[in-house]
């Protein structure tokens, strides 16, 4: 190492890749140059690199992804014959979002378990039929057991509830007394009767 603090072209090659994996949208030259703190033709030239590195110029593999120009700036993309299968990928670890009824009962399962669809049904006061489907076929819930009276389903949250929450433990979610309304709203100033 120098005293220099001028960034080498690999220091700058790796610094790019640090951003370019987060970003979004294509990223100017100009822009990535000030993200990673060394000149335009540095930046020019590091980019120029692992394009040809990701392509297998350099004598490595070429990488399921390439480093692309499109509308004047920057960014990786998965190489066109693999679309399909990342497709499939994304479609099948990464569903669409949740809807707000089945986040509603998702919550409901969350802080009630081990619950029966009556029991979620009556909180909401909807029918949850569907939802508790959709949120199975997820694997979000999963059936914990039997109600002994009603013979009922009961359902409970799963582990990938967990990893999507980025928590370890139901104990970690808040508590959900705070955020309930406790009636009192409207009734301040009224002469009690």
């Amino acid at each position: 190492m120098t005293d220099d603090p001028t960034p080498t072209v690999a220091d700058v090659a790796r610094r790019l890749e640090a951003i370019l994996l987060i970003v979004d949208e294509p990223q100017s030259l100009v822009a990535l140059a000030a993200a990673v703190g060394a000149p335009v033709p540095a930046v020019r030239q590091a980019v120029a690199g692992l394009v040809a590195d990701y392509d297998g110029e350099t004598g490595g593999p070429r990488r399921g992804f390439e480093l692309r120009e499109v509308g004047g700036g920057w960014r990786m993309y998965v190489r066109t014959e693999h679309d399909a299968l990342v497709s499939e990928f994304v479609n099948t670890q990464a569903p669409s979002r949740l809807s707000q009824a089945a986040l509603e009962t998702l919550a409901v399962i969350a802080y009630k378990q081990p619950v029966s669809r009556g029991q979620v049904a009556s909180i909401r006061a909807v029918n949850v039929d569907s939802v508790v489907r959709t949120l199975l076929s997820r694997g979000l819930v999963t059936e914990v057991g039997h109600d002994p009276e009603t013979g009922a389903i009961l359902y409970g949250t799963s582990d990938a509830l967990l990893v999507n929450l980025g928590i370890n433990s139901l104990d970690e979610l808040p508590p959900i007394s705070p955020l309930l309304d406790d009636g009192t709203d409207g009734f301040e100033g009224e002469a009690p009767r």
